[in-house]
């Protein structure tokens, strides 16, 4: 599978790291827009068993603004997801979308807000690991 995110396993219960991820996007200037508990979905559409998993579509209104203003198609790409699942060991990992990989390959010309959004992600994954955040 090709690298679109960034990936980083923590120490933190799946719960800990669901309220630190979403304070940690905070003082980065995200919003997490939409939640989608996967687990939920899976057993009430099919009926299965599967691990805590969910997605948490994160927006940062003043980089979407400069995103959509330079190539309205990159809408497709948009909120950055980023992801908390719980291992197998009971501990949580989490995966953001890397833009370099996913938004700039669409369009160069996004390059510069690709560059400021994975910084951000970045500093996000690293908060959610130190004990202050």
């Amino acid at each position: 599978m090709a690298n679109v995110g960034m990936k980083r396993e923590t120490e933190l219960g799946f719960d800990e790291a669901i309220a630190r991820v979403t304070e940690a996007l905070q003082a980065e200037g995200f919003g997490v827009l939409t939640q989608i508990d996967v687990k939920e979905t899976l057993k009430k559409k099919l009926g299965v068993d599967f691990r805590r998993y969910r997605i948490l579509g994160a927006c940062n209104p003043p980089l979407a603004h400069r995103a959509l203003s330079t190539a309205l198609d990159v809408g497709v790409m948009l909120p950055c997801n980023v992801v908390v699942y719980e291992s197998d060991a009971g501990k949580a990992t989490l995966v953001a979308i890397d833009p370099m990989q996913a938004v700039a390959a669409m369009a160069p010309e996004l390059g510069e807000v690709a560059r400021e959004v994975r910084g951000r992600l970045a500093r996000v994954l690293q908060r959610v690991q130190s004990p202050s955040a």
